[in-house]
């Protein structure tokens, strides 16, 4: 079967009973990520269920899916995901603090044609959190369930003042959710079609040196994505402000890449 690199499923969670579950969770039960070497900043987690023979709560293993305490003692978590009906080996809190970085990467784990499939529910999070797969950023809100392939290239930066925390499920391949992750892909927002809009309009731009004037003697960047959203709506390019600002961030991220190198 060919599943998509990426799909918001046609779920839904009990998000205020996670965030009462979330909350209750002691500040001491977080622990910094085993991949110490992919990331700057705070990146922990709560281990929810783990494998019995993991080096680390947080770490995958082979053996028997092991209840965590807090799963065990706050039957808010099992209540949340109540009408997700799946087989989960493994859940866990995974928290990327403010300004924090989790390098590229690929989970070649996730890559077999049996390996468990990973799905992502955020449970804080801010427009200013990128997570980019392939080089395309992920659209994902709060109680959202996104299936992610994170065999492939991925990273993510929190821009924000605040944390971002998500579930994090890894879960057996079963005929339910293979049909989840087939028919979200048909409602799931398409980061192409961004690209393709944002493309269009740079050309647009590219080819019309007053314009590109006008554009560039902004200096504040709200007022920039402001005007470029009006210029771009009336020739019916629909750019989101969110999108764009992440855009410009990454080509700045980018530039000052190639610059340093």
């Amino acid at each position: 079967m060919n599943r998509p690199a990426f799909s918001r499923l046609p779920v839904a969670v009990d998000l205020p009973l996670l965030l009462q579950a979330l909350a209750a969770v002691d500040e001491d039960r977080w622990q910094g990520h085993f991949n110490n070497a992919y990331y700057a900043g705070d990146w922990s987690g709560v281990a929810l269920i783990s494998a019995a023979d993991a080096l680390t709560e947080l770490a995958p293993g082979r053996g028997q899916p092991l209840l965590r305490a807090p799963w065990l003692r706050d039957v808010r978590w099992q209540q949340g995901l109540r009408d997700l009906p799946l087989d989960i080996v493994s859940a866990r809190l995974l928290r990327l603090g403010p300004g924090g970085q989790i390098h590229e990467h690929r989970d070649y784990d996730l890559g077999g044609p049996d390996a468990d499939l990973r799905l992502h529910i955020p449970l804080v999070s801010a427009p200013q959190v990128d997570f980019l797969l392939d080089g395309q950023r992920m659209p994902m809100a709060v109680g959202e369930c996104w299936f992610l392939d994170l065999s492939r290239p991925h990273r993510v930066d929190n821009r924000d003042t605040r944390a971002r925390i998500h579930l994090v499920l890894d879960c057996r391949p079963d005929a339910w959710l293979e049909q989840a992750i087939i028919d979200g892909e048909l409602t799931t927002p398409n980061p192409d079609v961004f690209h393709g809009c944002l493309a269009q309009f740079r050309a647009l731009v590219e080819s019309d040196p007053p314009l590109c004037k006008t554009l560039q003697a902004l200096q504040d960047s709200e007022a920039f994505i402001t005007r470029a959203l009006e210029l771009a709506a009336a020739r019916g390019l629909p750019l989101s402000r969110e999108e764009l600002r992440a855009a410009m961030r990454d080509g700045r991220r980018q530039w000052n890449k190639q610059w340093k190198a």
